[in-house]
């Protein structure tokens, strides 16, 4: 399709000094060595939620070895700063070679959202498959929804077997 004559030219490079979008990016040895960056929110005067969802997030346990598999619901009100998808999956994507229990995975990531992005709210939901016959399921949340802003249902449903 055309662009509109009227709409700026195309960028060759990505906006805001982005490192990994509009190109190829390989995946990160870990999470601490993963970039996350964000672009600036374009309405930040108005609430809203974002949110995105990891129906197939991966991470190894830290005594096994074997891989933890879990699904991954992250909401938040921006603020000033939105993340940058393409970092953010190359973030979660840095956790499958990375040992550690759930607990600590889904805090990790709680903690590193709210250092790069200062959301207005963040709630992470992690649930988790079992391990030992057992589902963990990992909630975070921090600051104060703000009123009139919709937060729908996860959609995620209770771990229930083969029932």
């Amino acid at each position: 399709m055309p662009r509109n004559e009227k709409e700026p030219p195309l960028a060759d490079s990505p906006p805001h000094g982005l490192t990994q979008l509009g190109g190829p990016a390989r995946l990160p040895a870990s999470p601490e060595e993963a970039v996350l960056e964000w672009v600036p929110n374009p309405h930040p005067d108005a609430d809203y939620l974002v949110r995105f969802t990891t129906p197939e997030f991966t991470a190894l346990c830290p005594v096994t070895g074997q891989p933890d598999f879990a699904h991954l619901v992250i909401d938040y009100v921006p603020d000033a700063r939105l993340v940058e998808s393409k970092s953010l999956k190359l973030y979660l994507a840095s956790f499958r070679n990375h040992g550690a229990f759930h607990e600590d995975c889904t805090l990790a990531i709680a903690k590193r959202l709210r250092e790069v992005l200062a959301p207005r709210w963040l709630r992470i939901g992690g649930y988790w498959y079992p391990r030992g016959g057992m589902p963990i399921d990992v909630f975070f949340q921090k600051g104060k929804l703000p009123s009139g802003v919709a937060v729908p249902d996860t959609g995620v449903t209770p771990y229930r077997g083969r029932g």
